[in-house]
């Protein structure tokens, strides 16, 4: 039998064989998510199909997180418990943040992944695991995630990645030492995937990059993050009926991008701003701008324009040097900023970067119970707020209704899978997935807050 014939049986044998089917899971930040459907993109061109089975899947692949200790356990006990319970001879893949920083380790301590798989080739997760022959088609060349075309949402709302990697050198961070410098998408490129995404239903797009406001500076282009959102901005004859920021470094709110966010038509008064803590001494020393009264400004600044405008942020407690003071500060601050959602998160001491070699280091107790008293504080803030919305007509996207028709819904007051739900009957309804409609707020749940619908 000659080479060519056998070639020729081997593909007839492949037709002949059900597809193989690969699963994702996700960790991190909302960039990954949007990652993991560019890479989920690449398994389907090369010819497997998604399932929502982890356990029945040809391919396991696990979207890692890097960022700190917590999201590093995180990453290594859910790729652990997928061996487990993956099904035999199936073929397990970890990828992402972790996959970058640490390969050799990985390979060394982690004998049940079958392939670890940095950024370069996120997008060929198939040609790792595979011989050419079991592929319907072999990739060519590395395919560049940020550009690639992602499956039809199935969601009424999508991350929409701008940028790639960072250009900042915050004390705290190692991202730049593994996600690389910023690279901006084109103008063209970001509002194809945008309009896309409206014309399969997305209702609200997020944008979301590691420095978003920095946007085009990288490549020296004349477009700005105002530019991309006036051009999303038109697909509300589509249908798109929101658009927002997140991470958002207050230093860069200002002019034009500022304008543009409270006066454009599809954009919302919610501001995800990165303040990281509100003393200025110790922000000097992360190696980032600003202070309380500044940030106090700017949040007095934009509720003078728009009185309803949410804010939400993330703290680091115990950061090298921080003092009793600076904590002090910090809660000051929070008392008097009246944010709706925040985070505390205990300093985590990273390699590569500058604060790693810092000699006064926190014990990490001590960050432990003043990020307990920051957030019993912030608690009592969103419980109050939260309160006041009762008997408060909203607008609210559907996200998801369950089998017995509960829906879980969210106002513009809410970011997807960050901040609390709007949760709500449906079952005397024919509203669905996807949906906009009016509710009225009756009471409160922990973040959440529970209505029916508006009759008025």
């Amino acid at each position: 039998m000659s080479r060519r014939h056998i070639k020729q049986c081997l593909q007839l044998e492949w037709k002949a064989m059900p597809a193989k089917t690969f699963y994702i899971e996700t960790l991190g930040c909302a960039k990954n998510a949007v990652d993991s459907d560019k890479a989920a993109q690449g398994l389907i061109q090369d010819g497997l199909v998604a399932t929502d089975d982890a356990s029945q899947a040809d391919v396991v692949v696990v979207n890692t997180c890097a960022f700190i200790d917590a999201a590093r356990e995180e990453s290594i006990n859910t790729t652990l418990e997928l061996s487990d319970t993956k099904k035999q001879g199936a073929k397990l893949v970890v990828t992402g943040c972790m996959a970058q920083r640490y390969e050799d380790e990985l390979k060394s301590s982690l004998s049940e992944v079958d392939a670890i798989v940095g950024f370069a080739q996120e997008a060929n997760i198939a040609s790792q695991i595979f011989e050419p022959i079991t592929l319907k088609s072999k990739p060519k060349g590395i395919r560049d995630l940020l550009d690639m075309p992602r499956p039809k949402p199935q969601s009424p709302w999508a991350y929409l990645k701008v940028a790639e990697g960072c250009n900042r050198n915050c004390a705290f961070c190692a991202i730049p030492t593994f996600r690389g410098k910023q690279r901006s998408r084109t103008k063209e490129s970001i509002f194809a995937e945008a309009k896309m995404l409206v014309e399969n239903g997305v209702k609200e797009i997020v944008l979301v990059a590691q420095d978003i406001a920095w946007y085009g500076r990288d490549a020296d282009r004349e477009e700005t993050l105002s530019d991309i959102m006036r051009d999303i901005d038109r697909l509300k004859d589509q249908g798109l009926q929101t658009q927002r920021l997140v991470y958002i470094y207050p230093s860069e709110l200002k002019g034009d991008l500022l304008e543009t966010m409270l006066t454009l038509e599809t954009s919302v008064p919610y501001f995800d701003l990165s303040l990281q803590h509100a003393h200025p001494e110790l922000l000097r020393k992360m190696k980032r701008p600003g202070s309380s009264e500044k940030f106090l400004e700017l949040i007095k600044t934009i509720r003078a324009s728009k009185p309803d405008s949410v804010f939400r942020s993330n703290f680091i407690v115990g950061f090298p040097g921080e003092t009793e003071e600076h904590h002090q500060e910090l809660i000051s601050f929070i008392e008097k900023a009246g944010l709706l959602w925040t985070g505390f998160f205990p300093y985590s001491h990273e390699k590569d970067t500058a604060a790693f070699d810092y000699v006064d280091q926190i014990d990490s107790e001590l960050a432990g119970q003043r990020t307990r008293e920051l957030s019993r504080v912030q608690d009592e803030i969103t419980q109050g707020l939260l309160l006041d919305s009762i008997g408060s007509l909203q607008n609210v996207l559907i996200d998801s209704v369950d089998e017995n028709r509960i829906a879980k819904a969210r106002s513009f007051e809410s970011a997807p899978e960050i901040d609390g739900l709007v949760l709500l009957d449906l079952s005397e309804s024919t509203i669905n997935k996807g949906d906009n409609i009016d509710v009225e707020i009756v009471d409160v749940s922990g973040v959440d807050r529970n209505a029916k619908i508006s009759l008025s």
